[in-house]
């Protein structure tokens, strides 16, 4: 087992839902509210350069140019809609999203264009998702929000290939990343993504209620702020000073005092992924996937993630006819995982180890073969 990861009794193959911390970041917590307990706001300078380092991490993780391109946020939605609402939207403008995204990237759009007087183009997409959703681009296409990785299939999106055209035809580009950072090597400048946003819960290993946002600098200024606050000011911590210039960087969309107990987790779960490295993250959730593919498909499983389209997530249906039933006697046996897209969800991390999936596995063959039994008895 991981040192990071002493779980007991579970096998956690739902980190596209809610991730597990690892040891260090329980450590970091404790560390940092021993340090309120005892010291109070005496170091809060030193927390300060805290957020800083954490910033620093965010850029790697994301490959921004600069940390002052990252923002931390609450979470995702908080993220689109700040994207949403804050581009100066014109009549006639239109946003193109596909079909049956998550909640957080459909509901904004359909507000925006409710309130601006805008179409929201809602694409349903097929094997080539990346054409389909070209082809429903015009003239009058501001943005093309997507999902680079998506929750219910684990279809992960060619976001290279797609924000090449998007950036030859001048139409911005919104990467929901939730589903990608901390499972796959993510390069913001290299897909042409304008906008990136995170939740760190998931892939992250970090808790609920922090966020990353990424901003492409030379469109920083163009996304009007809905949120104003000290933090968010150019003179930031000069309190007396009556102008109210947002700052230059990424900052001018943190209004207020920062999540100082989320920072301290999230940059204990970012310094392992990066010490790690993305590449063998990768690597290990990828050799996670094809064993399960291969274990799940010995036992007449339906694979439902398209082939060739492989991220963390693998969504599957077994040959049962109460699917309910199934997911409820893994979860009860400590074989945490979702229902999603018509079938079970797993997402396995790289920490995993190959007896845990077999393990997996192997109450799942039972598990189908007592189904078998009973239908046929």
């Amino acid at each position: 087992m991981h040192p990071e990861f002493p779980q007991e009794g579970i096998i956690h193959l739902n980190h596209a839902a809610v991730g597990p911390w690892p040891r260090r970041t329980e450590e970091a917590v404790c560390r940092f509210a021993g340090e309120n307990v005892g010291h109070g706001s005496r170091d809060y300078l030193q927390w300060m350069r805290h957020v800083d380092a954490t910033r620093d991490l965010a850029r790697a993780l994301i490959g921004a140019p600069a940390a002052e391109d990252i923002a931390f946020v609450k979470n995702t939605s908080e993220a689109l809609s700040m994207v949403a609402f804050g581009l100066d939207w014109k009549p006639g403008d239109n946003v193109v999203f596909p079909a049956g995204e998550f909640p957080s990237n459909r509901v904004v759009w359909l507000a925006a264009a409710e309130r601006f007087g805008i179409e929201a183009r809602e694409v349903p997409i097929g094997e080539e998702p990346e054409r389909d959703l070209l082809a429903a681009c015009d003239a009058q296409t501001k943005l093309l929000a997507a999902s680079a990785v998506r929750y219910d299939s684990g279809m992960r999106i060619d976001i290279q290939a797609l924000g090449a055209e998007l950036r030859a035809r001048r139409i911005l580009f919104c990467v929901d990343a939730i589903q990608h950072l901390g499972a796959l090597p993510f390069d913001a400048p290299g897909c042409h993504a304008d906008f990136v946003m995170a939740d760190a819960h998931k892939w992250l290993l970090a808790p609920e209620g922090i966020g990353v946002f990424y901003v492409n600098p030379e469109i920083r200024e163009r996304l009007t702020l809905q949120e104003y606050g000290w933090n968010m000011l150019a003179h930031a911590g000069d309190f007396s000073n009556p102008e109210i210039e947002p700052a230059a960087s990424a900052r001018r969309f943190e209004p207020g005092s920062p999540n100082m107990l989320g920072i301290h987790a999230l940059h204990a779960s970012l310094s392992l992924l990066l010490e790690t490295g993305l590449d063998t993250v990768d690597h290990d959730i990828r050799e996670h996937w094809l064993h399960l593919e291969d274990g799940l498909r010995s036992l007449d499983c339906h694979i439902l993630t398209p082939k060739g389209r492989r991220a963390g997530i693998l969504t599957f249906r077994p040959p049962v006819e109460d699917l309910d039933a199934l997911y409820a006697s893994l979860q009860g046996h400590g074989i945490l995982c979702a229902m999603r897209g018509g079938g079970i969800r797993f997402s396995p991390h790289f920490y995993l180890t190959r007896e845990q999936i077999d393990h997996a596995l192997e109450f799942l063959r039972e598990s189908l073969r007592t189904t078998r039994t009973d239908r046929t008895s």
